[in-house]
């Protein structure tokens, strides 16, 4: 509503003629006239002894809340049209560049040359290579006897014994119940020339003394002496007569580690030698547990080998 109406709840400016239904004025507002009165004189403001204030910013003054609103929309199409009309390409800023949109240097093998390029390529065929054929020859080992292992069983023997030899018998049915310990004794030239006969060392309790409270046991004390015997038996008949390559390099094996045992344990004085040893296993059956009905005999079962003669590079100078 427009503020100069003449409603009757419309503002009027100062002066105006009052309108009929306007509430009287009160007597004796300060100010009021009665009709036919002079006006009184002005009477002069009495300065205030404060100090001067700053005129009031009008910009900062509360807006009228009856006043009507400005509209500041532009009147004119065109202006209108222009305003609601995208900016033009060039007109906008450009995107600043990514860090990561540039040209990245080339890293690991592709930084080589192309000579080193093709070294690595060769290596990594000839590892493939490698662990492909070792991956088969130890399938073939551990697989039933089938056409492959008839005709090329010794080419995966040879490749597996002694340092990738795989076995099942932790996972066997029925598995070893037998202690088996192996012992040597030994024939020794002294000095003055006489000769003697020790006792039996037993190398394998040795061995278990050694790995008995160890948290880390070496291989050497766990498995040599253990592996070299089951070699032995694997290649010998019960006359101890060798089958094959094997069983000549099986028996020397364990020839030089016995040697080495007891030259290692002190059974020989200084300016004694070793002439020769011999090797025996002590077999007992592991006693079954009490709830068990199972009868086994707890007698030990020996197994004497002949007497070898110990060469000089069966000696502990010789290995080193």
């Amino acid at each position: 509503m427009d503020a100069y109406d003449g409603g009757s709840n419309a503002r009027r400016q100062p002066g105006a003629p009052s309108e009929p239904g306007d509430a009287p004025e009160p007597e004796g507002a300060e100010g009021a006239l009665t009709p036919g009165e002079p006006a009184a004189p002005s009477q002069p403001r009495e300065e205030s002894s404060a100090p001067d204030r700053e005129p009031a910013d009008v910009s900062s003054a509360a807006p009228d809340p009856y006043a009507e609103p400005t509209d500041t929309r532009p009147s004119d199409p065109a202006a209108i049209r222009r305003a609601a009309a995208p900016a033009p390409p060039e007109a906008e800023s450009a995107p600043a560049p990514h860090p990561y949109d540039g040209p990245h240097p080339p890293t690991g093998v592709a930084a080589l040359s192309l000579r080193y390029q093709i070294g690595v390529a060769l290596a990594l065929a000839v590892v493939a290579v490698a662990v492909c054929v070792h991956i088969g020859m130890v399938f073939l080992h551990v697989a039933p006897q089938n056409t492959v292992t008839k005709q090329h069983g010794r080419a995966v023997d040879d490749w597996v014994y002694p340092e990738f030899e795989q076995n099942w018998k932790l996972f066997a049915p029925n598995p070893l119940q037998q202690d088996i310990a192996v012992q040597v004794r030994a024939r020794i030239r002294s000095a003055d020339g006489g000769s003697r006969t020790t006792g039996w060392y037993d190398l394998s309790a040795q061995d278990g003394r050694a790995i008995d409270g160890n948290l880390l046991p070496s291989h050497t004390q766990q498995n040599e002496l253990r592996r070299s015997w089951d070699l032995f038996v694997a290649t010998h008949d019960a006359e101890n007569r060798p089958v094959g390559l094997r069983g000549t390099l099986s028996e020397t094996y364990l020839r030089r580690i016995v040697a080495l045992r007891l030259e290692r344990d002190d059974a020989t004085a200084r300016g004694d030698v070793l002439v020769s040893v011999q090797v025996r296993s002590r077999t007992t059956n592991v006693p079954p547990p009490k709830w068990s009905e199972e009868k086994v005999s707890v007698q030990p079962v020996y197994r004497e080998l002949p007497w070898w003669a110990v060469t000089a590079g069966d000696t502990e100078g010789s290995a080193r």
